[in-house]
This record gives structure tokens, sequence and C-alpha cells, in this order.
């Protein structure tokens, strides 16, 4: 098989989704999927890898470089080499944003920030507290306590009138937090709109957000009203990825454009 008719796939096994992603030589999209992890994350890593190939025509898994990043990167049995998702969010990003900057990823189970310098290089990282809060799985969380689907979290912010604190760290505290605001009869769109106020701070707190600024993740994909709250609160713009719930599985794609399979360049 020659490298023009080579595929390359990145497949992110986060602890609450799985996302692949397929490129051409030339690190163009051709399809990618995202799917709940759950409790079999080989079962989803190859899930939304079929997915994925069934969207372009004439693919099959021989025809694919595959590098596995994320939580449950060592469950793809079938993935060429492994890679960090540090590193694979930080060369995703690189790929879009080619400058210094500093980028923010929120996702279901944790959030980090990860400095990159002006060669794709990164520099630094942090992870938040092993706590849930920040995360999207703390958003998952205050939306069951407020018995409305995660899908409505961003309208009902947007509609917000008045803002609210949620002081927490702790994803229980906040929990009951909630419900004296439920009793105080404060409108669920102010509640709301503070609980993406409390992941913002969140994640400030991590580390210093210096330069440029990135962000990418499922929280960010899924709620642009979030991002423009964040904008408002750093005072400076933030530049999102396209698939922006994908940067990882993008960066793990392109690794394998660099990896050279066993048995060479022209296997």
């Amino acid at each position: 098989m020659t490298n023009a008719n080579r595929l390359y796939a990145g497949i992110d096994v986060g602890a609450s989704t799985t996302k692949t992603i397929i490129l051409d030589l030339n690190a163009v999209v051709l399809g990618y999927s995202v799917t709940e992890s759950g409790a079999d994350f080989q079962g989803a890593a190859e899930k939304t890898f079929r997915r994925s190939l069934d969207k372009i025509k004439g693919a099959s898994p021989n025809t694919c470089v595959v590098v596995s990043t994320g939580y449950g990167r060592r469950n793809v049995p079938f993935a060429d080499t492994t890679k960090t998702e540090i590193s694979c969010h930080a060369k995703g990003s690189f790929f879009h944003f080619p400058y210094a900057h500093t980028l923010i990823d929120i996702g279901g189970q944790d959030s980090k920030i990860i400095k990159v310098n002006e060669s794709g290089k990164r520099t630094g990282f942090k992870m938040n507290r092993k706590c849930a809060a920040g995360t999207g799985a703390f958003l998952e969380e205050m939306a069951n306590r407020l018995r409305i689907k995660i899908g409505r979290l961003n309208g009902l912010a947007e509609a917000a009138k008045n803002d609210v604190e949620i002081g927490s760290y702790c994803t229980v505290f906040s929990a009951t937090e909630i419900l004296t605001k439920i009793r105080e009869n404060v409108p669920v769109e102010d509640i709301v709109k503070g609980i993406f106020t409390s992941v913002i701070k969140r994640a400030m707190e991590m580390d210093p957000l210096d330069g440029n600024i990135v962000m990418s993740g499922g929280v960010v994909a899924h709620n642009p009203y979030f991002v423009k709250m964040f904008t408002r609160r750093i005072g400076k713009d933030i530049f999102i990825p396209p698939l922006s719930q994908l940067t990882g599985a993008f960066g793990a794609a392109l690794f394998a454009l660099a990896f050279e399979p066993r048995g060479g360049q022209n296997a």
C-alpha cells in the first residue's frame, strides 16, 4: 500500500466519550464519530472507528495507521501506537493555531490547561483537582439536580437576567447550594448561568491564562454562550478549533501521519 492510499486515524478514549477522526495524507478530515465510552472502552473505540470508516468510500481498517490517546488509550488493541492526551491536544491545537498559546480543554471528567510555545512544543500543563467540579460531569450532575436536559443549559444561561454565585469547589456541596437557590425562588436561568460561572472560575484558578487563548472540549463544543461568558471574564478573544470536541483525536491522527508502520512506509 502506498502513502497516497493510506489513511490516518486518531482515537481519543476519554472517561466520558470516545472520539475517532480519520485524515488523508494532507490532514484533511474524511470522517469522524463520537460516542459514550461507557464501561467498554475497547467497544467504544471499535464503534467510533467503524462509523468513521463507513463515511469514507472504499476505506477499510487495513488502510489505516491508528494512534490512540486519552484515558483509555491502552484499551485499543488495534492501535499502532499510543500518545498521551496532553501531547495530542497540544498537537491538534497547534495545527489550527500555529503560534504560542494557552489551551484550555474542558472535558467530561477532567479539565486541563496546556501551554504551547511558538514551535508547537508543550512547555507545561496543569490538571484540575480530582473532584469533577469544573468539568462536563459537573454540568451533567447540576442539570440532573435541576431536572433539565443538559442540552438546555446553554439557552437557559443565555436567558439569565442576574448573576448568581455558586461558590463550592465540591460537586456535592454545589448541589446543596443549588437546592438553596431553588428554595429562595431564584430563576433557573440565573442558577444555570451561575453554574457556568463556577466552571469558568475553576479553570481560571488552575493556571495563569497567558497570551493567546484556545479552548476545546465537549463543554465548549456544545455551549457557545459558555465561551462568550469566558471571553468576557478574561477580557480577550478566545479561539476555538474546528470540531473542538475532537481536538485530542485530531492530534492523535496527526501523530499517525508521522508514524511509520511496521514493514516500512510502502508496506
